[in-house]
């Protein structure tokens, strides 16, 4: 093998060729697998191209195993799958693709190995492994060996992103390709050779074709890969990023006025999702970085003798998630809750390292933070981005400051998981109430009592107030204390 493989990988792929053979159909390792391998990356996700039917290759793999693995299969596109140790394996019949201006979904007629490596986005994802057991024809080669029509191999050593024909057809072809380039970028720490590029930006207006579920898909990797700055930047710089995100574009620039300024808003975001990204693989967490600074254009304003202000712009912000995620086709549940949920708590933990902060304000962030409150503060210790070393310090001395008096009230009070000692069930039965205003008033007033320390967190305490808080409502209880 060109390539180095585990016993069992190699195992599987002898099952193959005889499979393969078998049948009378050459068979080859190929993309992403292959490129992976070179360049020592895990990877689980197998391709396999043939100049044949990849459906029936498939049935005979799965054939060769006991016991047999089930085969997914989809005639339409010609490709199967199959599980087999520990692997995902992707079969598919060699083809040759030709496209109609308006849709990046393409005319497939068969074709062979050579036709399917030029229909490929990069030369890195071209390289091919022979998994037949002789020569074939026009010098291709035998088992395990490499097959490199455009220099992949190279440009992985060289760590570059260019495509295997001219990019500006690659791309108008398939738009999705100029994302994929970026996200590779991004995933991998290569670079985008400058024709590749530049096609990119002469090209970036194709993207409106593509569907959003398949934007969001590429923008999802980049944003879980090691350096999300690296495939926004390439985004932003190529003008793609303004058509598919165009609220992010807005954070862009800073604005001088009477010798004020502020700082580039579209750049700190991109900054405070790496810094975020050296500590959790969390995508909604990471998506909650990306977000934190949503609303400041919305809320931007200049304070004679002050500065730039953007007031409210959490707020403001928690507000935008939704209509994102919509727009995004991003899943409208506990995912987007998170996330907004994490824009608009994100500036609260700042405002608890100043002096004099009561226990008052540390259980209302406790509260409002929930389970949340660790996901919460790596988010705001990344949002420290200033350059000045002292400042730095200064900053993630305060954030430690913040998490032990955090700790400290939490294992006196035990605000995070806080369940009220009155519910609204009892509160209905003890005066005989419908659900009502009333209801959720005397609710919340034994809650802002505890958060206040005005009453314990206990039954009888939260029982005592809530008679006293009805009496003052005009309220009697109908039902004795039980």
């Amino acid at each position: 093998m060109d390539i180095k493989c585990t016993e069992k990988e190699l195992f599987v792929f002898k099952k193959i060729a005889h499979a393969a053979a078998e049948i009378g159909v050459p068979c080859f390792l190929i993309g992403g697998f292959v490129r992976d391998k070179i360049i020592g990356r895990p990877t689980k996700d197998v391709d396999i191209v043939c100049a044949g039917d990849g459906i029936m290759l498939a049935k005979t793999v799965a054939k060769r195993f006991n016991p047999a693995p089930h085969v997914n299969y989809f005639k339409n596109f010609g490709t199967a799958h199959i599980k087999a140790e520990g692997m995902e394996i992707e079969f598919v019949g060699a083809r040759k693709e030709s496209y109609r201006y308006h849709s990046r979904k393409p005319d497939v007629v068969p074709g062979t190995l050579e036709d399917d490596q030029n229909r490929r986005d990069f030369t890195i994802n071209t390289l091919a492994i022979s998994l037949n057991e002789s020569d074939l024809p026009a010098g291709q080669a035998g088992y395990g060996r490499l097959i490199d029509p455009f220099n992949g191999k190279k440009d992985l050593e060289e760590r570059i992103i260019r495509t295997p024909s001219d990019p500006k057809i690659t791309f108008s072809d398939d738009p999705l390709r100029m994302m994929r380039a970026a996200r590779f970028a991004s995933q991998l720490g290569f670079t985008i050779e400058k024709k590749t590029f530049d096609a990119m930006t002469s090209e970036a207006h194709r993207i409106s074709i593509v569907s959003r579920e398949r934007i969001t898909d590429e923008l999802n990797k980049i944003i879980l890969s090691p350096e999300p700055s690296v495939g926004f930047l390439l985004l932003y710089e190529s003008g793609i990023l303004h058509i598919i995100f165009p609220q992010l574009v807005d954070l862009a620039g800073a604005e001088y006025k009477d010798g004020h300024g502020h700082k580039d808003n579209f750049h700190h975001t991109l900054q405070v999702l790496d810094n975020l990204s050296l500590n959790t693989g969390d995508l909604w967490l990471r998506w909650a970085a990306l977000l934190h600074d949503i609303a400041k254009p919305a809320t931007k304003k200049f304070e004679e003798g002050h500065g730039w202000t953007f007031h409210g712009h959490e707020v403001v912000g928690g507000r935008m998630v939704p209509k994102i995620f919509a727009a995004m086709k991003l899943p409208l549940n506990e995912k987007m809750n998170f996330v907004r949920k994490m824009v608009e708590l994100h500036l609260r933990p700042i405002s608890l390292t100043k002096e004099n902060i009561t226990d008052s304000a540390i259980r209302r962030l406790l509260f409002d933070a929930g389970d949340d409150f660790e996901s919460l503060m790596l988010l705001c210790e990344a949002d420290i981005t200033s350059k000045n070393k002292y400042k730095l310090k200064k900053f993630r001395e305060n954030f430690q400051l913040v998490r032990k008096r955090c700790k400290e009230v939490e294992e006196k009070d035990h605000i995070r998981n806080w369940q009220p000692p009155v519910s609204g069930e009892m509160i209905m039965e003890i005066f005989g109430l419908p659900p009502s205003k009333p209801v959720g008033d005397l609710k919340n007033a034994i809650k802002e009592a505890m958060l206040d320390a005005v009453i314990p967190n206990t039954y009888e305490a939260a029982y005592d107030f809530m008679i006293a808080k009805a009496k003052e409502m005009g309220l009697k209880p109908v039902k004795e204390r039980s």
